[in-house]
């Protein structure tokens, strides 16, 4: 209906239900996701804000319509149009019109239902009737044809979290190869490591940030060892597990579509009813994210220690310099980059607890509780992939050494003493350690001269290769302690 000059936009009645509603003339959304729009006006935060979810309905409903079509139980008419308006969601059509929030009651029905509206509308605007006018193409029972929320919603969100755990590892291996670049571009570059925050034995700079690698490339696999998880769906299931209303022959034949539309190996649940109401794989894959966030704050905080100071600090790296630190200090620049990395992780941690919650707040047949969980797992997928690239190009890709400050610690660290204790023995070792905090001696030059050892030997057992493991301590060095006689 058209409303007086200069009023509201145009509108059309839809109804349900429950009664009527005004619907904007030009939105392909209807009346079901109207009522969510007004019922949960919590996040303002569309589910389009998740393209992979789109993604993902879009093609959970194609193949229903492939699988329908196969049974003879939609025209075929009907199911060409729904897999081409699907192909045009796919392509980045329509995805505005997801409009209901991301955190919903009902258990994903409303995401649900404003997806098989937009298909709806958008077919009727194809065959070339008003939006709305469902009895020349319905929302329910033709996009939703042998369907329910209770399979299509749980199939989506697995479906999304495959594209999403694909893209975070594509992401977190590219970053891991850049810490694994500068392993080797720093593997000569001898340094002081460090337990509990105090001096302790020498290494590499090289092996501290291949370690960073080896760590990453751990969660990596652990990441990548869960997608098998996911692709167990339970399309076929409808409401509870029992497949009300489908044909027998439709679990079998809409993930055989699946699997060709998205070329990924998808595969029915072997009990449809436990699939239904169990959030298992939602625990672990939350849970793998965290630790991989959790482990990569670990990293992050280590580049903050390592690049601190530049001047009263320990001042052993420079990360890249990316933006003024201060509003008062002239010339402050801070470790942005790990620091917001920090808060992605800190954010993943807590949406594991949300999505522990959730999982075990579910009761029978379903888990009404799949919204917070979705957005959980999503936003923590997209986070973590921005964070993995934002640190590698902006911080890790462009971290130098500062080779004289790390060469003058380690030359005057006392950790040194650690590598003599086979041939001086840990008393005398712990003694001259502590001569070497207090007169700020070097450890080499006070074992020379309490006759301990040779300035040869000293020399050969202090190494940098020797000190930092990368050459083996082979071999037995005889040590004769020089003693002075009276002739001399």
């Amino acid at each position: 209906m058209d409303g007086p000059p200069g009023s509201r936009i145009r509108t059309r009645i839809e109804s349900d239900s429950l009664g009527s509603m005004e619907i904007p003339a030009d939105a392909y959304w209807g009346i079901h996701t109207a009522r969510a729009l007004e019922n949960f006006p919590i996040t303002r935060r569309p589910i389009s804000v998740y393209r992979d979810l789109i993604r993902a309905l879009a093609r959970v409903k194609q193949a229903a319509a492939r699988a329908n079509k196969e049974l003879g139980v939609l025209d075929a008419e009907k199911a060409d149009l729904i897999e081409r308006v699907c192909e045009e969601i796919v392509g980045g059509a329509l995805h505005d019109e997801f409009a209901v929030g991301v955190i919903q009651g009902g258990a994903g029905t409303s995401t649900n239902m404003n997806t098989n509206e937009v298909i709806a509308n958008r077919g009727l605007e194809i065959l070339g009737h008003e939006f709305g006018d469902y009895s020349h193409f319905h929302p329910i029972d033709d996009v939703n044809r042998s369907q329910s929320t209770n399979d299509v919603y749980p199939t989506a969100i697995k479906l999304a979290m495959v594209f999403g755990v694909q893209r975070l590892l594509e992401e977190h291996r590219l970053l891991t190869q850049s810490f694994a670049r500068k392993g080797v571009e720093f593997a000569d570059v001898l340094k002081v490591g460090r337990t509990q925050m105090q001096d302790a034995v020498p290494m590499t700079l090289g092996q501290e940030f291949s370690g960073f690698a080896h760590t990453l490339a751990e969660d990596y696999d652990r990441l990548g060892e869960i997608i098998p998880w996911l692709n167990e769906i339970n399309m076929g299931a409808t409401a509870i597990g029992t497949g009300i209303t489908a044909d027998p022959r439709y679990a079998e034949a809409v993930c055989r579509h699946l699997v060709e539309i998205t070329g990924i190996p998808m595969e029915t649940a072997a009990d449809l009813i436990e699939a239904t109401s169990d959030a298992g794989i939602f625990m672990t894959l939350s849970g793998t994210l965290k630790r991989a966030a959790v482990k990569l704050s670990k990293i992050c905080n280590d580049l903050r220690l390592l690049s601190s100071g530049p001047q009263a600090g320990l001042g052993e790296i420079n990360l890249p310099p990316r933006q003024a630190g201060s509003s008062i200090m002239p010339g402050k620049v801070n470790p942005v980059i790990p620091e917001v990395v920090n808060q992605v992780a800190f954010s993943v941690i807590g949406a594991d607890a949300t999505v522990t919650a959730a999982a075990e707040g579910g009761q029978l047949q379903l888990n009404a509780f799949e919204p917070v969980i979705a957005h959980s797992i999503l936003q923590s997928l997209a986070w973590m992939t921005n964070a993995c690239y934002t640190l590698r190009v902006n911080c890790v890709d462009g971290i130098s050494a500062n080779i004289s400050r790390l060469a003058a610690q380690v030359e005057s660290s006392v950790g040194v003493v650690t590598a003599l204790t086979p041939y001086i023995g840990y008393a005398a070792s712990a003694s001259l350690a502590h001569t070497a905090l207090t007169t700020n001696a070097s450890i080499a030059d006070l074992v020379v001269s309490a006759g301990l050892m040779s300035a040869e030997q000293v020399a050969h057992v202090l190494s940098p290769g020797r000190l930092s493991g990368l050459v083996p301590m082979t071999g037995v060095i005889s040590v004769v302690p020089h003693v002075e006689t009276d002739t001399e």
